[in-house]
């Protein structure tokens, strides 16, 4: 799952995807409020993409904090706005539990701004009537990432 409120957000999603490495799905842009957090956030764009990595998942989770941190990603507050924010949602059909990485992520069958795009790549990895159960919040889809402008 792909995140950024801060900056070219279109042009840290498309970052993202170019440091993922074999980038086999992506879904639609979303536009959404920020959940949790401080206040006075600007709107994120989210995105979900599908890798093929031979990365075991330690090595995968290192690869997406180095594309973080080319776009300039700092920690400063807990859900606090990012130029990019790169969560693994799922690692095959593996299950995690340590410090450095969970699988699934713990939060993603509560957040309709990650489910809404992981639906269009990943089906069968959303609960069924997610879209009835979770409280509604906004979420817009924008359509396809622009390409890089000329």
């Amino acid at each position: 799952a792909l995140g950024s409120n801060l900056g070219d957000r279109e042009g840290y999603l498309r970052l993202a995807l170019e440091g993922l490495g074999n980038v086999v799905a992506v879904s639609d842009v979303y536009e959404t409020e920020p959940i949790g957090g401080p206040d006075a956030q600007g709107a994120y764009l989210n995105m979900v993409a599908v890798v093929d990595t031979s990365l075991d998942p330690f090595a995968f989770l290192r690869r997406c904090q180095r594309v973080e941190a080319h776009a300039l990603r700092q920690r400063l507050v807990r859900w606090g706005p990012r130029t990019l924010d790169v969560d693994i949602l799922f690692f095959d059909d593996m299950r995690l539990d340590t410090p450095e990485l969970t699988v699934p992520h713990p939060r993603v069958v509560e957040r309709r701004f990650v489910l809404a795009p992981l639906a269009q790549v990943a089906p069968d990895r959303v609960p069924e009537n997610w879209d009835e159960v979770l409280p509604a919040t906004v979420v817009t889809s924008r359509g396809p990432l622009p390409e890089q402008p000329a």
